[in-house]
């Protein structure tokens, strides 16, 4: 039992992060009567608690691991069977008992994800276990919640939209300039690019504020987000749309009014991956990605958003499984590399928070070393949190042998742990780890939230081309239209399909739409005002997609082309009458898109991202 138990922390009201500044509140944080639970800790309360803990204990605290089931002491047999094959427990409360943890990630795919009242209850359940451990120590609760393309958790939970789609938002790149109109006919409102202007910051801060309200109404207190890389490679398989744009100082703008925005909501934000992984052609999950941006290229494309939410104060920062050889030749990845973590991060950045591993169950972190040496390695590099290793307990071990053998020492054990316990005090668990009675009804997809989350989608949509001015339709005269396309799933499994939303949308406006699978668009075409397509990451040359497009022009109708995920599209597809962008294909951005077509909505997002061949940076067009 510790000397100083969880209860004994005293902590006092402040504003600010650790970042690499001095906690004092920012001049658009909120208003003193506005601030949510947000705590500086009491250093030395903690440093005590940490003294008492055991040695078991401490190391737990390192771990934020998955757990199977939607309740915490009464999961569905399946789960319960998952929990005892992985862990040797059956259900999630046991597993924080044994292992002493510091924390648990929320998956859908663990089935922690039904609801928000059951998310709520399985997170003040999770504490209270917590609770009853040697120390007390109460949970940091997390997931990944990005919005877009991103989202553990679904409606009746507001959905948002995603990173690109806010770095669209009244054009991320900022200053007005000639963004290009190519043969696309319409009004110009590109720019050239130089950084977010006050519109897109504005509603980037307002949705990550939204977004952390519920999420800490729910219990959750970290989210793995934003993401900080700056994707400049239109053949990233894994960042994409995920990342605000190309335009680093844009992107930066945008990180830090949502690291404001989280911890505002009195969530921790975590920007990812560090160093950035915004121009590989691997995905870390089931690869090794190599980053070969010299040091002088680092420095003016990927360094500056990370920058930027250390400056923000960031309360912590995700490691990338990517090898980038110019900051650190061995070939290690870079959760592993203390030159990158703490060279960089730690020395050249300043940063002070906790620096939280990507999930060490992916394969770029698994190739080089055995699951028994990562963690270790990863501790050694300077980060804290170990996020998601593949065996639990083999990990636990490993960091226990490497302290009695004397490769990790305890101080370097009681850095990390002080660092996280810092963390949890100020989001403020020490003193109110649960969920209070009735936030829920108070907090998540409430009017207000959902009324804003349209509103932020409403200058998200980018109209490319429009070459014959077909756009707007005219709904008022009821045309036929034909919607069909790419149905990718949906990322919180609550929302679309995506061609039905959007045909139920323009029907709403006036609009007599249909969606139909592809198989049949071809011969239902004749006869409707137009065909809008939905494509989703067209690749390069033929493909169905392709094919799809070039059969639907040969029938004469005016084909629309609809890229609801990467903007990159059009560019791999015949010339169409018109073009739009989307950047996400969930329920806000098809809603959007829909008031966009029938000239409900004047377009007005530009291109976060250049579209090679095509369309610059800063493009988009309106209606005249």
């Amino acid at each position: 039992m510790a000397a100083v138990t969880a209860a004994g922390v005293a902590s006092y009201a402040v504003g600010g992060g650790p970042g690499g500044g001095d906690g004092e509140p920012h001049a658009d944080d909120p208003r003193p009567g506005d601030r949510p639970p947000g705590r500086a800790p009491d250093r030395a309360a903690l440093r005590r608690l940490v003294a008492g803990m055991s040695l078991a204990e401490k190391v737990g605290q390192l771990f934020v691991s998955r757990a199977y089931g939607h309740s915490a002491t009464d999961p569905d047999p399946a789960d319960a069977e998952q929990n005892l094959k992985l862990f040797g427990v059956r259900t999630a409360a046991e597993l924080v008992a044994r292992y002493h943890l510091g924390g648990i990630i929320y998956f859908s795919w663990a089935h922690n994800t039904r609801g928000p009242q059951q998310i709520a209850e399985l997170s003040a359940a999770l504490q209270r276990a917590a609770a009853g451990t040697g120390s007390g120590i109460p949970l940091m609760l997390s997931t990944d919640q990005e919005h877009g393309a991103v989202a553990r958790i679904g409606k009746p939970a507001t959905l948002l939209p995603g990173a690109m789609a806010l770095g669209a938002r009244h054009g991320a790149g900022g200053t007005s300039g000639t963004g290009g109109t190519d043969s696309s006919t319409g009004s110009s409102t590109g720019s050239t690019g130089t950084g977010a202007d006050s519109a897109a910051t504005a509603e980037a801060r307002r949705a990550a504020r939204i977004a952390g309200a519920e999420l800490a109404a729910m219990g959750i207190r970290q989210d793995y987000a934003p993401v900080a890389d700056v994707n400049v490679n239109p053949a990233n398989p894994v960042i994409g749309v995920r990342s605000f744009g190309s335009d680093p100082q844009a992107v930066a703008a945008l990180v830090a009014a949502q690291v404001r925005g989280y911890q505002g909501a009195g969530v921790a934000a975590t920007a990812k991956h560090f160093p950035g992984h915004g121009d590989t052609e691997t995905d870390s999950h089931v690869g090794l990605p190599v980053m070969r941006h010299s040091r002088a290229q680092w420095e003016e494309l990927d360094e500056p958003p990370f920058r930027a939410a250390v400056e923000a104060g960031v309360d912590a920062v995700m490691t990338a499984h990517i090898v980038f050889p110019a900051l650190d030749p061995s070939g290690d990845p870079a959760t592993l590399s203390r030159p990158i973590v703490t060279g960089i991060l730690r020395e050249r950045l300043g940063f002070r928070g906790v620096v939280v591993t990507d999930a060490l169950d992916m394969a770029g972190v698994r190739q080089k070393y055995g699951d028994d040496r990562v963690p270790v390695l990863a501790l050694k590099a300077g980060c804290d949190q170990l996020l998601n290793p593949p065996d639990l307990g083999l990990a636990h071990r490993s960091v226990l042998a490497a302290v009695e053998a004397g490769e990790l020492t305890q101080d370097r054990i009681e850095e990390s742990v002080l660092r996280i316990l810092e963390l949890k005090a100020r989001r403020g668990l020490f003193d109110a780890a649960h969920t209070a009675a009735g936030q829920m009804d108070a907090m998540v997809g409430i009017p207000a939230h959902l009324t804003a989350a349209d509103e932020i989608a409403a200058g998200t949509t980018t109209l490319l081309a429009n070459p014959v001015k077909l756009l707007p339709l005219d709904a008022t005269a009821g045309p036929l239209v034909l919607v069909t396309g790419s149905d990718p799933a949906s990322p919180s499994g609550t929302t679309g399909p995506p061609t039905a939303v959007l045909a139920r949308e323009l029907t709403a406006l006036g609009c007599r739409a249909t969606a139909v699978p592809p198989a049949r668009a071809v011969a239902a075409a004749p006869g409707n005002a137009a065909v809008l397509v939905c494509t989703y990451n067209v690749p390069e040359g033929d493909g169905p997609q392709r094919t799809l497009v070039t059969e639907l022009l040969a029938t004469g109708v005016p084909v629309v082309v609809v890229a609801i995920r990467n903007p990159y599209d059009p560019a791999r597809l015949p010339t169409c009458a018109a073009e739009l962008a989307t950047y996400t294909w969930t329920d806000v951005e098809m809603r959007a898109a829909a008031r966009v077509v029938t000239g409900a909505a004047r377009p007005s997002g530009r291109l976060p991202v250049p579209v090679p061949g095509r369309y610059p940076l800063g493009h988009g067009l309106s209606y005249d």
